[in-house]
């Protein structure tokens, strides 16, 4: 199998003394990650490789840890429990995490193997099923608000399902009522002016 071209903005990433970190871990992943049939690209600032312009995996370093991240890895088979769903609700990617570039080494094997199993999953079309807007958490507080003020039920249902979806869990993750209360308070007028949390 020929190996992967490298891309200068990859390069480039390598070389940037922010990435001094986790270079080596880097520097070994991308080794593993160009030996796929792969175009690497540099997307939201970071490595990322991908198959006919879908993206299959991208590395993130963080403070305590660097990472490879699957897009679709909750339908990677999984034997050794290496992966990691970030919070419960990430619904397909999935995290393999290094402390150590001795930890990529290890387990180059592995994380070739759950790559070309990405690619292959990504080639035959299988993609994640998500839940439905219906299907999150609705704050007691905020459904209140709803069944009280028809005017606000109807701006949020014409609010993009991304963008509903991002004020159920923002406002059912708070764990007091006045905490939940007051997150609804804060965005109404969002809602009504059609934006979504982070506009």
């Amino acid at each position: 199998m020929p190996s992967s071209k490298k891309n200068p903005q990859v390069d480039a990433f390598l070389a940037d003394k922010e990435e001094a970190a986790w270079r080596d871990a880097f520097t070994k992943l991308r080794s593993i990650a160009l030996t796929c049939p792969v175009t690497e690209e540099l997307k939201w600032g970071k490595p990322c490789y991908g198959v006919n312009g879908r993206n299959i995996v991208l590395m993130h370093g963080f403070k305590e840890y660097c990472a490879l991240l699957f897009t679709q890895g909750a339908l990677l088979r999984d034997p050794q429990g290496l992966l990691v769903q970030q919070t419960k609700n990430v619904q397909a990617a999935r995290q393999l995490r290094f402390t150590h570039a001795k930890e990529v080494t290890a387990l180059a094997a592995t994380i070739k193997a759950y790559i070309l199993e990405a690619i292959e999953l990504e080639k035959a079309g299988v993609k994640v099923e998500y839940k439905q807007t219906e299907d999150f958490e609705v704050a007691p507080e905020f459904q209140a608000r709803l069944d009280n003020t028809p005017s606000l039920k109807a701006a949020f249902e014409a609010l993009t399902p991304g963008r509903q979806r991002g004020y159920l869990l923002y406002f059912a993750g708070a764990k007091q009522p006045a905490t939940r209360a007051a997150r609804v308070e804060k965005y109404v007028r969002a809602i009504y002016a059609g934006r979504g949390l982070q506009d």
